[in-house]
């Protein structure tokens, strides 16, 4: 089955990219963060993770730039990962108006307010500096409407855990999808703050 009720945009690009059938990860998690839900999608490694978390951002954004602040955030545990997934969005938005940015503790502060004061449509970053930036007004979370986590198992560490806590209380109506190899017992205690009657995907 390929992937199906895309934007025409993602549809071309993953025919350029000769993807055509959806992994049975994504053919569940797709649809399900498609309608707007909140999400736990836990499957195991080179399931397509990290594929679906670009499609579904790429599809919730409209495929297009719009204003100056972030419409979407993507935390991820360190400076490496950050780079990795700037890197895999880019395989889907270069030449195209969505601005993606990735945000780490060893980048100045004053640095990555800067440059995303110029704009940005998806941000890409370490709770710890999205933490630092929400509390010296260097990013507003006025526009969000999806904070993914990816290979959310890092949020054991008790500082990421707190982190997201704080980023979370800082934003009003958004759509949350956290992903995982398993559904980690500290990933559920999310359910009594920001992940609410989340659907759970399996695979």
């Amino acid at each position: 089955m390929p992937f199906k009720k895309l934007h025409p945009e993602i549809k071309e690009k993953l025919e350029e990219l000769e993807i055509a059938t959806p992994t049975p990860f994504q053919r569940k998690s797709i649809p399900v963060v498609k309608s707007g839900a909140n999400a736990f999608c836990a499957a195991s490694k080179d399931s397509g993770k990290t594929t679906s978390l670009i499609l579904t951002t790429l599809q919730k954004l409209k495929c297009e730039a719009v204003g100056d602040m972030p419409r979407a955030v993507v935390l991820v545990e360190n400076k490496e990962k950050a780079l990795e997934l700037y890197e895999a969005f880019l395989v889907f938005t270069r030449y195209k108006s969505l601005r993606v940015y990735a945000a780490y503790e060893q980048l100045h502060i004053d640095v990555q307010k800067s440059e995303i004061f110029e704009g940005i449509d998806i941000l890409i970053s370490t709770p710890a500096s999205m933490k630092k930036l929400l509390l010296s007004n260097g990013v507003s979370t006025s526009q969000l409407k999806i904070l993914s986590i990816d290979d959310a198992e890092f949020l054991v560490q008790p500082s990421a855990y707190t982190a997201v806590l704080l980023i979370t209380q800082s934003i009003g109506k958004c759509q949350y999808v956290l992903y995982s190899e398993k559904m980690h017992p500290i990933l559920k205690r999310f359910e009594s703050n920001f992940m609410e009657y989340a659907a759970k995907v399996t695979v």
